[in-house]
């Protein structure tokens, strides 16, 4: 008689509810998971799914009080009677942020943290350090500080510290936040390896859905308001409308076939467009594609912004950027995209001033602005960092506001008017008065924007707009960055991972790597190029592998159609619910 396997996680009729809330952020949960078996959950922001990974990693109770009704284990046992210390001997936790993970002064000091707390004799340690570090391929930086190391080399180290205690389940909370579209692919590949040779338990919460389909996952868990709404495998999830009702972003080509009309049946495997069977929908879609007016964007022959040439190193033997050189027209959203380290915020920052040029110049309305301060080319020049935290440094938002104008000694009426002009733009009059600290991360955000739209520049250089956003604040942020282009007529530079966010946006894509540029042309064609794609790691467009697999000719084509006529489907559905 075969033996039933024991859930390693489960929750029965579980509701949980902070101290400081009147409401449950979780409701009635009952949830399963067996050893070896990897889960995704995904849930809009709010919804509950941090709180939910909080509870099996012990956060929640003993360091985020609140009441708990039902019950829940981990590993058969009761959390309360393991202790967070005998939770972190089954649950390893690797952070979004894996800079607040960083103990050790080199990355192999760090990965055998755990074991010095253990008291593990040394040439044993060394050892186990040596084969965790192999094992995620990290054996060649293990004397560096992990400071300095790329995204995907810190996610990696983070990794191995928490696998070097031979830990039961692996939690990943949004493991591709802050990696390029390629490191995200090696990873997710590399969880699915730790996942199979480890037989681990891994759960991932990620907003990136398409992206963490590279490799299978067994159930995906969407959360809604506290809730479970949806427990399933990934083909049947595709098959539903459940992720768009819960404002969750498909994989771009199921939003395209059901564009065309196509019911997604969960016989056809939609979990991988590789595998996908596309013969019930090849037809549809051609004939919906046929349907095609592409319509380009009149810009402006006017050059704003012109780089030419531009070189810099921080180490003479070192180049971070060598000649790079392109313009960018009044009234165009460009996008910078690139690898890790390929010199797009090194970019942003020589354009700004913080930086100076080895050699070449920056001209704006063509003239040379080497001669101008930071603060003189941030009247006319914005940057917005990727983390509002790291920008805001008033504790009230019309102070914040406010900042630069007052430095600037603008008469007190003038920087009132300003700012409540600036904060209607950016719909965040009615919180005039409110402080920074009360508002969510996306709001924070815009209080960031309008602290240099106040100014009334010309150009935005925004960094990382949507980094870690859920599909619907994703989709607020951009489409208010959008309306101030439209609208105001300000320029948009955005350096982005996101290759949702420059198809959908950008009217042309420079990329770069290895600090130089290796192309300038439509979103469209750098993410249908496989050389340019590779050299930058980019990724593909599945909608690419859609066209191609379908047997049309232009791929080019067919994506910029797609994203025209996705673009145009929301703003009907935004002129509708405006109407309502």
């Amino acid at each position: 008689m075969v033996k039933k396997l024991e859930p390693i996680i489960e929750f029965k009729n579980f509701t949980f509810k902070y101290r400081s809330q009147v409401e449950p952020t979780l409701t009635d949960i009952n949830f399963r998971v067996y050893p070896g078996e990897k889960v995704l959950i995904v849930g809009p922001s709010g919804s509950g799914k941090s709180t939910l990974a909080h509870c099996i990693n012990g956060l929640v109770p003993f360091s985020y009080k609140g009441d708990i009704t039902g019950e829940y284990r981990i590993g058969g046992k009761d959390p309360k009677d393991l202790g967070i210390f005998g939770l972190s001997k089954m649950v390893g936790t690797v952070l979004q942020d894996t800079d607040g993970q960083f103990i050790g002064l080199t990355v192999a000091e760090d990965i055998a943290f755990v074991l010095e707390n253990d008291n593990v004799v040394q040439d044993e340690m060394k050892k186990r350090v040596q084969d965790v570090a192999l094992m995620v391929d990290i054996d060649r930086l293990l004397e560096n500080s992990p400071r300095e190391l790329s995204g995907g080399q810190k996610q990696r180290v983070s990794m191995a510290g928490v696998m070097i205690d031979d830990v039961d389940i692996l939690l990943f909370d949004e493991p591709l936040a802050n990696l390029d579209p390629a490191t995200g692919k090696k990873a997710i590949d590399l969880i699915d390896r730790i996942t199979k040779e480890k037989n681990v338990t891994t759960i991932m919460i990620e907003h990136r859905l398409e992206d963490v389909l590279y490799r299978d996952v067994d159930r995906i868990v969407v959360i809604g308001d506290g809730k479970i709404i949806s427990d399933t495998t990934p083909d049947q999830l595709l098959s539903e409308d459940i992720l768009e009702s819960q404002g969750i972003r498909e994989p771009l080509y199921i939003t395209a076939l059901k564009h065309a009309g196509c019911e997604i049946d969960s016989e056809s495997k939609p979990q991988h467009i590789q595998s996908m069977n596309l013969t019930p929908y090849r037809e549809r879609l051609v004939n919906w594609y046929r349907t095609k007016e592409i319509l380009n964007k009149n810009l402006s022959d006017e050059k704003l912004l012109e780089i030419q040439d531009l070189s810099f190193s921080y180490k003479m033997d070192k180049p971070i950027l060598e000649g790079i050189d392109f313009s960018v027209q009044r009234g165009e959203i460009l996008a910078v995209a690139g690898k890790n380290g390929a010199g797009k915020s090194t970019l942003a920052s020589l354009i700004c001033g913080f930086l100076q040029p080895d050699s070449g110049r920056v001209l704006l309305k063509g003239t040379d602005i080497a001669p101008l301060s930071i603060k003189e080319r941030g009247e006319q020049i914005g940057l917005v960092m990727q983390n509002p935290n790291q920008m805001i440094s008033k504790p009230m938002i019309y102070d914040e506001v406010a900042l630069g104008l007052q430095v600037r000694g603008v008469p007190e009426e003038e920087v009132k008017q300003r700012v409540y002009d600036t904060l209607k733009i950016c719909g965040l009059y009615p919180y005039r008065n409110w402080p920074v600290s009360a508002l969510s991360f996306g709001q924070k955000k815009r209080v960031t924007i309008a602290a240099a739209l106040v100014l009334k520049p010309e150009l935005l250089i925004l960094d990382e707009p949507t980094a870690g956003q859920d599909f619907r604040h994703y989709t607020e942020i951009m489409e208010f960055i959008k309306d101030i282009n439209e609208q105001y007529g300000i320029t948009i530079i955005m350096i982005t991972h996101d290759m949702h966010l420059m198809l959908e946006y950008a009217d042309r894509t420079v990329v770069m790597a290895d600090g130089k540029m290796i192309a300038d042309d439509t979103p469209a064609n750098v993410l249908t190029n496989e050389e340019i794609a590779s050299q930058a790691y980019l990724k593909k467009t599945s909608l690419y592998d859609l066209a191609v697999r379908c047997q049309i000719d232009q791929p080019a084509d067919f994506v910029d159609f797609f994203i025209q006529y996705d673009r145009n489907m929301r703003e009907k559905e935004k002129v509708k619910c405006q109407e309502s």
